[in-house]
């Protein structure tokens, strides 16, 4: 039997990365699929892939930064499929790189709005749907960043720790009624944003050899982490956080 047959699972931030994987990798396993982007383009060819392999799945545009689009996010899960049973809290950006002085407010307020503020609302409405079922999981992805600092990254660091605690406070609320609540610390992983073209041959190399294996991470290899987290081979695992950071805080 497959690890997710039969359970309902939103995704956001599912249009590329690290949420892409997820989203398929749940679709592979017997999930229907809440495909969820700002960027409907993306959304929609992740959703469509999905169909097109024989999957079930729909995409909501949504706003993460904004309580009403979580909401409109959950009721639209609600009236397609029934029920929630998964959801992966995966939206987020990097936002201004600068040290705290020279940050802009908005910069650091889009970053908090989006990578932390995002997730509570997630939490907010994800929980009280999965109550309903007598059970479910909620998988937040923080980043190692939730763990130790990043020089000119003060408002990404501050969210991720935040994802964190969150976390742990959630699922100690929600426990006894067998929702489990659980994050992803992700290190530098291969994206859009963390590649070659992006960063420039040096740059990339440097960061490659901060971690143990020599190489940043795939998002495939983030989503297996995620899988395991949100199917019942996890039953008895919540308030957890879980990097996977190729040995990156090893040393």
């Amino acid at each position: 039997m497959k690890k997710l047959e039969n359970k309902v699972a939103i995704v956001t931030g599912a249009g590329s990365g690290i949420g892409k994987a997820t989203a398929l990798l749940f679709s592979k396993e017997g999930a229907k699929v809440v495909v969820s982007d700002i960027n409907e383009e993306h959304g929609k060819q992740v959703t469509d892939e999905i169909l097109n392999s024989g999957g079930t799945a729909i995409f909501v545009k949504a706003d993460t930064s904004k309580a009403e689009d979580h909401q409109k996010l959950v009721e639209e899960t609600i009236k397609a499929f029934g029920k929630l049973d998964i959801a992966v809290n995966n939206a987020g950006i990097g936002g201004e790189i600068n040290k705290a002085g020279d940050m802009s407010l908005e910069g650091w307020q889009k970053v908090i709005d989006i990578n932390l503020t995002g997730v509570f609302y997630g939490v907010k409405y994800q929980a009280p749907e999965m109550l309903k079922n007598g059970s479910g999981s909620i998988v937040n992805i923080a980043s190692i960043l939730g763990q130790v600092g990043f020089e000119k990254s003060a408002a990404y660091v501050a969210a991720k720790h935040g994802v964190v605690g969150l976390t742990k406070t959630t699922a100690w609320e929600y426990a006894k009624e067998k929702v489990r609540v659980n994050a992803v610390g992700p290190g530098f992983i291969y994206t859009g944003l963390v590649n070659e073209e992006s960063m420039g041959k040096e740059a990339l190399q440097y960061l490659e050899t901060k971690h143990a294996f020599g190489r940043l991470g795939e998002s495939e290899e983030v989503a297996n982490l995620i899988l395991f987290l949100a199917s019942d081979d996890a039953s008895f695992i919540t308030g957890s956080y879980y990097p996977v950071d190729g040995g990156y805080l090893a040393v």
